[in-house]
């Protein structure tokens, strides 16, 4: 949605290295007023299109496609939209109803305008990616799509671009989301994970915890105590004015 920082650089780069010096990256930005619910950011979402052509260009794009929304809601808001279904009814879904439903309707309509080979999202927005990915196969567009790791602060904290609201205070404060998480990595069972995540947040200052849960990475529902495999442990939680999300990857006793 624009405001674009060295994690979506990271896209860029890694776009240009699946698709190699002949092939072609487009960039697609567009602040989606269909994701954002009552009350949300969308007025003071920042908007800095002079700055985003600087940062693709220097990681490696060839086209940055920005309409306006007019251009991809030419009749106003669209009557007929992708739906989330069950798997967005959860963690984000049920704090911001409605939203993945407005995410996937803009990235279906940016898919079909751009007609990419292969699409990549980064993995920091864990939930949108499995969406994405679920999408694409059960509606069979020709695409592939691929997660890109979250790029983080020195501190810890993932990239992101709301964390310019933070101010030097608050952002100490966040750090302790990608602490809990790190410190919850090195359990051994899914309940063990869970529960220190829990812990490690209880005590720490500045933060208004929305959601901690470890789920199954491809339909987000909550893991199993013995559950195998992928699984993705994933926070939000308020710091100050500003909503901030984060999670981290497991593998629990091999594939499952």
């Amino acid at each position: 949605m624009g405001a674009l920082h060295e994690g979506h650089a990271a896209l860029i780069r890694a776009a240009r290295e699946h698709v190699g010096a002949r092939g072609r990256v487009v960039v697609t930005v567009f602040v989606n007023p269909l994701q954002f619910g009552a009350g949300e950011d969308l007025d003071r979402y920042p908007r800095t299109l002079d700055a985003d052509l600087a940062v693709a260009a220097d990681a490696g794009a060839d086209l940055v496609v920005a309409p306006a929304a007019e251009e991809v809601y030419p009749g106003g808001e669209p009557q007929v939209r992708v739906g989330a279904g069950p798997m967005g009814d959860r963690l984000e879904g049920a704090s911001r109803p409605g939203h993945f439903d407005g995410v996937l309707t803009v990235v279906a309509k940016l898919l079909h305008l751009t007609a990419p080979d292969i699409a990549l999202y980064g993995e920091k927005d864990a939930q949108q990616l499995a969406l994405i990915t679920r999408m694409v196969r059960d509606l069979n567009f020709p695409v592939q799509v691929l997660g890109v790791p979250t790029v983080r602060e020195p501190d810890g904290l993932a990239l992101s671009s709301r964390n310019r609201y933070l101010s030097e205070e608050e952002r100490r404060h966040a750090a302790a989301l990608s602490r809990a998480l790190f410190a919850a990595r090195g359990e051994s069972a899914p309940d063990a994970v869970l529960a220190r995540a829990q812990r490690e947040l209880a005590g720490a200052p500045g933060l208004e915890i929305d959601y901690v849960a470890l789920v199954d990475p491809a339909t987000f529902a909550d893991a199993a105590a013995d559950h195998r495999g992928e699984a993705v442990l994933a926070v939000a939680a308020r710091v100050g004015a500003t909503r901030l999300i984060d999670n981290v990857r497991l593998t629990f006793g091999g594939p499952a």
